[in-house]
């Protein structure tokens, strides 16, 4: 029997946010396609360290680095914007920011996964998968 989540961005924040809480530096996660965007997203807006896949035999592996040892994590807060349940989109001129432009948004757009910012400046909208300072 696999442990599938059904919802795998979901289960991916939630790894991030209890290692956070419980100050551990890094979090293994089973890998995808999609999991690799939004933790490049996160590395390229620079809240998460670094990260790299694991090549394992039934399922690789994500190994994300949040921040470095002995330093705090960037991340204030991550939350899911876009549910299973209920699917948030928007349009390029509607794309939220988010703190005062402190923070950012990651949008799956038709060219992939991208920050707000990426995505108003390429005129594309899409779903908001997650929001995060």
């Amino acid at each position: 029997m696999s442990l599938q989540s059904t919802d795998q961005i979901a289960d991916l924040i939630t790894r991030i946010r209890n290692a956070i809480l419980v100050s551990k530096n890094e979090v293994c996660v089973p890998t995808s396609k999609l999991k690799v965007a939004v933790i490049d997203g996160l590395k390229k807006g620079g809240y998460i360290t670094d990260y790299t896949i694991e090549k394992s035999h039934p399922r690789d592996i994500l190994h994300v680095i949040i921040n470095n040892e002995g330093e705090n994590a960037t991340i204030n807060e991550i939350t899911k914007i876009s549910k299973p349940g209920r699917r948030v989109y928007t349009s390029a001129d509607d794309i939220p920011t988010v703190k005062s432009g402190r923070g950012i948004v990651l949008i799956s757009t038709s060219k992939g996964v991208m920050s707000g910012a990426e995505a108003k400046k390429n005129r594309l909208g899409g779903e908001i998968l997650v929001k995060v300072w």
